[in-house]
């Protein structure tokens, strides 16, 4: 049941990412700056060398 669950989860996030970006595609470089802000912090948390 939890399998399910978490299936329909994605399946819903999902459709709602290709709405948000399908109507709203203006949006789409804050979209790509939040996920380039959130790669940069799991860099500096983690500790890894760019080099």
């Amino acid at each position: 049941m939890g399998n399910l669950l978490y299936t329909i989860a994605i399946i819903l996030i999902i459709l709602w990412v290709i709405g948000f970006v399908g109507f709203n595609l203006g949006y789409l470089i804050h979209v790509l700056l939040v996920i380039a802000i959130i790669a940069v912090l799991l860099r500096i948390i983690r500790g890894n060398k760019p080099f």
